[in-house]
């Protein structure tokens, strides 16, 4: 294992004082808490925050600041926050209006920011949440029930943090999340596993030509193992199953996100985007926002997915576009 970093036990101690070093015009860490939150000034809006466990960077802490999440809490590598660190990401967070959390769903994340909630609303903050399961992969993997929560939850980031910036309600935000999250889909393929700093090693191994498909994002397995193949196929495949998914429905317009899993070069990224752009095209599917970048990763693992999200509102594309300020939107 070759890694640029010190101990492993305090890899992300030192990540989040980094982090928190070099973007220290836009956010901060809560001292005795592995907790990004926004320098911006409280305005008396809903508080937006999200989290899970680290390895994921840039997501969570990375879309905080103006626009985008209030606060993010991170956990150990590929670890569930406790909810005492979750309950004080919600104080931070609050500035009068209630405090709104996106969970990505795993068994780990959903108790501990359920029970955090709990403790915060014993304090009279008034807390609400949504949990995304986007990945349409698998139905049921490790660590969860149902589908997994991936890259599709950057994009509620950017629209639910659009809403609370706008100064919509509690209740107003948890509606537009209950309609947006089952309108974004993604599946993703790997070409090689994560190692994770305190094992050591990759969390599994695929021989030198083999991919598969439907990976999730800590290495939970996938659907099916195939020997390398051309771009273009791999987006055929991927392509496929999402326009599946939505019913081949090409009445509507589509906003398109490809992320970098981590050891993905952006040329192979724009690559995949064009090989996408010509089959999406081919359907006479309109792609009205499109996005591309290392956005939710794996730590190393090579490979990407690739998320659609069925544009139901014409204002959420104003959302997708509007400006933020933060360390990696």
């Amino acid at each position: 294992m070759k890694k640029i970093m010190n101990d492993p036990k305090n890899i992300v101690d030192e990540m989040l004082k980094g982090l928190a070093f070099c973007h220290s015009d836009l956010v901060e860490r809560v001292e005795g808490f592995d907790i990004i939150t926004r320098t911006a000034e409280k305005a008396g809006k809903v508080g937006l925050i999200s989290g899970g466990g680290s390895g994921h960077e840039p997501s969570h802490a990375g879309f905080v600041g103006e626009g985008m999440l209030s606060a993010a809490v991170c956990g150990a590598v590929f670890t569930s926050p406790t909810p005492d660190q979750v309950l004080e990401a919600i104080k931070q967070a609050d500035e009068g209006a209630g405090v709104f959390m996106v969970i990505k769903n795993y068994s780990g994340d959903i108790m501990n920011f359920e029970m955090a909630q709990e403790m915060a609303e014993m304090e009279d903050i008034k807390v609400d949440s949504i949990v995304v399961d986007d990945d349409i992969a698998v139905e049921n993997s490790l660590y969860t029930q149902g589908k997994r929560g991936v890259a599709g939850t950057i994009l509620v980031h950017k629209i639910l943090g659009h809403a609370a910036q706008a100064g919509k309600s509690l209740e107003e935000i948890k509606e537009l999340a209950e309609a947006l999250v089952p309108n974004i889909h993604t599946i993703g393929l790997a070409l090689s596993g994560a190692t994770v700093p305190e094992v050591g090693k990759p969390g599994f191994v695929l021989e030198e030509d083999e991919f598969e498909y439907g990976v999730g994002i800590h290495g939970e397995p996938g659907y099916r193992k195939e020997t390398l193949k051309p771009s273009k196929e791999l987006a055929q495949e991927l392509v496929g199953k999402l326009l599946e998914s939505f019913e081949n429905d090409s009445t509507k317009d589509y906003a398109l996100l490809v992320n970098g899993l981590g050891a993905t070069p952006l040329m192979e990224q724009y690559v995949f985007a064009n090989d996408v752009a010509e089959l999406l095209a081919e359907q006479q599917i309109k792609v009205v926002y499109k996005k591309v970048g290392s956005y939710m990763t794996s730590i190393d693992m090579a490979g990407l997915s690739l998320t659609l999200l069925k544009v139901e509102d014409n204002e959420w594309i104003t959302a997708l576009n509007a400006p933020v300020e933060t360390p990696a939107w």
